[in-house]
């Protein structure tokens, strides 16, 4: 099996490994609590003068000073709360105002369809950011069979991600409890305008 993931990330072109561990990034910081790892992790990261890089400037100066409770915390009081948290990051709720609505049922067609599983252990629907995030980075690394093709990965991103991310990470960047969680926001956002750019230039 690691001769065989040798060879498809073989396939991959580096540029197209360092999206993928973008959305690896994202997902990470999206689906649960930040780990002391992964806080101790982004506080050596290195920005530059790019919207991107600015943003991980700032999540590193945060993560190098927060208090992983904090962080926690902060976590919670975003995304679950005491019944809900201050965001819904769900495609279906951002287009439709609704969990489990028609969003949700057409991942999981293409899911189906590109044989992508859901994880025994997540229980979030599978139109959580975090998880979409992470279907992008795996069909970019080839994690469900052969390394999807752009058009493959265009395909996916304007069905399941294009019409909602940009507002979810605008509201993550702005949301009255985000802070160590709104250069993620800023980060996000940047990334996924430029995948949306890159995407279109593919025709």
């Amino acid at each position: 099996m690691a001769t065989d993931h040798a060879a498809k990330l073989d396939n991959v072109s580096a540029e197209d490994l360092l999206r993928a561990d973008m959305y690896d990034f994202l997902s990470a910081f999206l689906a649960r609590p930040p780990s002391g790892i992964l806080l101790t992790q982004s506080a050596k990261l290195e920005g530059d003068d790019s919207e991107i890089g600015r943003g991980i400037a700032a999540l590193a100066r945060l993560a190098d000073a927060v208090d992983p409770r904090d962080a926690h915390s902060e976590f919670n009081a975003l995304f679950i709360g005491l019944g809900r948290g201050e965001l819904l990051p769900h495609g279906s709720y951002y287009l439709t105002g609704f969990l489990n609505e028609k969003p949700l049922a057409r991942l999981r067609a293409d899911m189906a369809r590109l044989g992508i599983e859901r994880e025994e252990n997540v229980y979030e629907p599978e139109d959580n950011i975090a998880s979409v995030c992470e279907m992008m980075s795996g069909l970019i690394r080839g994690r469900f069979g052969a390394p999807a093709t752009i058009s493959e990965q265009k395909e996916f991103f304007e069905a399941h991600l294009a019409p909602w991310v940009e507002l979810f990470f605008k509201d993550l960047e702005s949301a009255e409890t985000s802070v160590l969680y709104a250069p993620i926001g800023t980060i996000g956002r940047a990334f996924t305008s430029i995948e949306e750019n890159g995407f279109r230039m593919e025709g």
